[in-house]
């Protein structure tokens, strides 16, 4: 009790809204919360996994907050921080898609008109029928990766060679007929943000998203930092070349600020946003969406299909890459990233969670990430 208590203390001067508190002011058991970090501490302490944090926040307050590990495999490497950056992975994607939110609300884009419109580009066959919401909810028929994804990341291809690769890659369905996890439609929702802002994405999200939610050690690419200021990401083997030129700990994909994966953050941070969505928009004071927007974000979109998915959100029954358990309310939203990493927030118990490892979520099929946000749940007693 005392070392959980001590990590909740560590945050006491990183927030503005959120504070930290202890559990039973909040209707949440301590011991229960104890069980969940457990788990973490259990798999770092194997080596199975190098470095892992974790959030926990009821109410605007703070539960649980603490880190385990190093982040590098090398000796001597600096202890995991409570507030460690970690390589999101997929939590990219949400994040993308409350960029294009933005130009959403401000009238510029419309969620179902033809992406066509912002995207000439995107022209033959049934490529006119992907609406903007389509990108936005796995509906578009694009595929998840290119053919030629391999072949560009080893050439070091610019971000705008996987746009033009995309704008004729054959489509795997009829747009809004079907469902299919997708990160090229992620990828044309970012380059309608880049065409209509003028700005890069990462420019972009930085002025208008992260800055006020105050998401200060967050980034698309590495937003100036250096790799070692990062936790090391667990690859899991492969061709070491592939890996030391393309791979997930290589300068170039990094800093490539891919908007399907290339976005870095720490608990505090993505705490911030998850409380904000919580919260109808605001966040300490400073209202960044609409509660209109965030309602329609974290709403089931494929109604028509039965394939639950939010706008850039996963929902908690969706089908794939929910990796926060079976135990929040059914409004609960979120996403997980490949990299080993889920953030979510339950609307119906003010309930959040950022859970950060290094090692690929497909090692256990996202088993370690279910479990400590069931543990999480399951701490709500009131």
């Amino acid at each position: 009790m005392k070392h959980l208590m001590l990590g909740v203390m560590a945050a006491a001067t990183m927030w503005g809204q959120l504070q930290p508190a202890v559990p039973s002011t909040v209707g949440m058991s301590a011991e229960r919360l104890e069980r969940a970090a457990n788990l973490l501490a259990a798999e770092v302490e194997k080596g199975d996994i190098l470095s892992a944090s974790i959030l926990v926040a009821r109410k605007e307050k703070i539960v649980l907050h603490k880190g385990w590990g190093k982040l590098h495999p090398r000796a001597g490497a600096p202890a995991t921080q409570p507030d460690t950056i970690y390589l999101l992975a997929s939590i990219s994607k949400p994040i993308t898609v409350a960029g294009l939110m933005l130009l959403v609300e401000e009238g510029k884009v419309l969620l179902d008109e033809p992406a066509s419109r912002y995207l000439p580009e995107l022209k033959g066959g049934n490529r006119g029928l992907i609406r903007v919401r389509d990108l936005l909810t796995h509906t578009s028929g694009l595929p998840d990766m290119l053919p030629e994804n391999t072949d560009l990341r080893r050439a070091h291809a610019p971000l705008s060679e996987f746009v033009r690769h995309t704008f004729t890659t054959p489509l795997l369905y009829k747009p809004g007929t079907s469902f299919r996890y997708q990160s090229k439609g992620t990828l044309l929702a970012a380059e309608i943000v880049e065409r209509i802002s003028g700005m890069r994405l990462r420019d972009f999200l930085a002025q208008r998203l992260f800055a006020p939610l105050g998401m200060k050690d967050t980034a698309l690419g590495l937003g100036g930092k250096q790799i070692e200021d990062s936790a090391w990401c667990q690859t899991g083997g492969g061709n070491r070349t592939d890996q030391e030129r393309f791979g997930a700990n290589s300068p170039y994909w990094r800093d490539m600020g891919h908007p399907w994966g290339g976005v870095h953050s720490t608990t505090s941070d993505l705490a911030r946003l998850l409380q904000a969505l919580l919260n109808g928009g605001t966040y300490a004071g400073r209202t960044v969406f609409a509660k209109t927007t965030v309602d329609e974000m974290i709403r089931d979109q494929n109604t028509k299909i039965q394939a639950p998915w939010g706008l850039g959100w996963g929902l908690r029954n969706s089908l794939v890459w929910c990796y926060f358990g079976e135990l929040g309310s059914p409004r609960t939203f979120g996403h997980s990233g490949a990299t080993g990493t889920v953030a979510w927030a339950d609307p119906e118990n003010d309930l959040l969670a950022v859970i950060l490892t290094t090692r690929p979520s497909g090692m256990d099929s996202g088993r370690l990430l279910r479990s400590v946000s069931n543990a999480v749940a399951a701490s709500v007693v009131r």
